[in-house]
């Protein structure tokens, strides 16, 4: 069991995935600058009531984040990249004084890595296709186009879809039901 910050969100991170984030609160900022200086990770969870600015109730099932960039924007906004890591399940958490949120957690398995089934190879075509359009933090990702669980990931992370709709893919234990039902929103 593991405590650490909490950083509520109206996204969801999933592992090995980026996600550029802009940081203007006290409690996050000072979050961050603790993570920094003592390179620990935090916790990413999708809100399910409430707002990223203010008091949020959040789903159980969360990814690890981990800082791989940070800049300081010429508007004062700090600017941070995280990676996914390790997904968790959000046992309970408090908030402090300061606003942030602390949880206590426990790192679930990693999801097995997993063959890309011939009947999913579109899905992984299509990946390849989009992926180095999407900006340098996908520019720069490595790349695992026959892993089905990393096709996964990735199609759920950067298709259209509701943020409860990717909440559900992530807590998904299995890589071949998250292609399947990402395969019929693709052709929409």
């Amino acid at each position: 069991m593991l405590e650490l910050p909490l950083f509520p969100l109206r996204t969801v991170l999933f592992p090995g995935g980026p996600l550029p984030l802009r940081v203007f609160e006290a409690r996050y900022l000072d979050m961050i600058g603790r993570c920094l200086r003592q390179q620990e990770r935090f916790g990413v969870v999708l809100i399910k009531e409430g707002s990223e600015t203010g008091a949020a109730r959040t789903f159980e099932i969360g990814t690890l984040a981990e800082i791989v960039d940070w800049y300081q924007g010429t508007d004062g906004v700090l600017g941070i990249t995280v990676e996914g890591r390790d997904r968790f399940r959000l046992l309970s958490s408090t908030q402090r004084e300061d606003g942030l949120y602390v949880g206590r957690v426990e790192l679930l398995p990693a999801e097995p890595r997993e063959a890309l089934p011939r009947e999913h190879a579109r899905l992984a075509s299509v990946l390849e296709v989009v992926l180095d359009k999407l900006g340098r933090h996908y520019q720069e990702l490595p790349r695992a186009y026959g892993d089905a669980t990393w096709v996964g990931y990735r199609l759920a992370e950067i298709m259209p879809l509701a943020p409860e709709m990717k909440q559900e893919l992530l807590e998904l234990d299995d890589a071949c039901e998250r292609l399947a039902r990402l395969g019929p929103r693709l052709a929409e």
